[in-house]
């Protein structure tokens, strides 16, 4: 099975790739198309030299490698929803699952103006993140939605029943990863991932909502029409 998790960025979505990586049947791609994404749009991004020599940039080259046949190992790729730019989408074999990882955009936009200045809309993915999710709804696939808050309160009921609606075999494996990062990292981990290589595991439960003013509230306003339709579409995690 390969995996595509959707997501924006300060979604958990880092977190979620090392709980995967840390299961002994799962491979594990970080941002795969974020090359071609800064090639093709001409952002400048933190980092954007060095991701350019390590990435490619090429969008067909990208998805070819990532719907080649599989072996014996499942496949779990991390995908920013932003990166994914007209073109880019390839088509997917009968094999894929897709998830959509949300988060309450007034996190988000906390958690991202602490690493990058003055983000736009654009920047932190939530219409890109329905618009595709509505997208794969038409087509059939039935995506699965899961909420960042839901995992945190409870990683082990929230990772057994993402593994259930995946038909994947729950591993405890995947509550705790070694600290210091993992070897699929993009370049990029040295700018955007330090508190999670920090970490051995999924951090408690969040706390209460961070006030926004100005701008920064007025971007997670903006989010949260696509924040809530995603959010009414998520797994329902149990309160044992």
């Amino acid at each position: 099975m390969r995996i595509c998790m959707w997501s924006g960025p300060r979604n958990l979505s880092t977190a979620m790739m090392y709980s995967f990586g840390a299961r002994s049947d799962c491979d594990v791609v970080d941002e795969p198309f974020y090359g071609a994404f800064l090639a093709r749009s001409g952002l400048e991004h933190p980092m954007r030299d060095a991701i350019l020599a390590a990435e490619p940039t090429d969008p067909a080259q990208v998805g070819a490698a990532l719907t080649a046949p599989l072996g014996a190992r499942h496949m779990y790729q991390k995908h920013m929803v932003h990166h994914m730019m007209p073109g880019f989408m390839p088509d997917w074999p009968a094999d894929t699952r897709h998830v959509f990882l949300i988060r309450h955009p007034a996190r988000v936009v906390a958690s991202y103006a602490k690493k990058r200045e003055a983000p736009t809309i654009e920047d932190l993915g939530f219409a890109h993140q329905l618009n595709l999710y509505q997208g794969f709804v038409k087509s059939g696939a039935a995506p699965i939605v899961i909420d960042s808050g839901d995992i945190r309160a409870n990683p082990g009921a929230a990772l057994a029943a993402l593994c259930a609606a995946l038909t994947l075999p729950f591993d405890p494996a995947m509550l705790n990863w070694p600290a210091g990062g993992h070897p699929s990292d993009g370049v990029w981990a040295a700018h955007w991932y330090g508190a999670v290589h920090r970490s051995t595991g999924f951090d408690g439960a969040e706390g209460a909502l961070p006030h926004l003013d100005g701008q920064y509230g007025e971007l997670a306003d903006a989010g949260m029409a696509a924040y809530q339709h995603l959010y009414a579409a998520r797994i329902k995690i149990s309160k044992l």
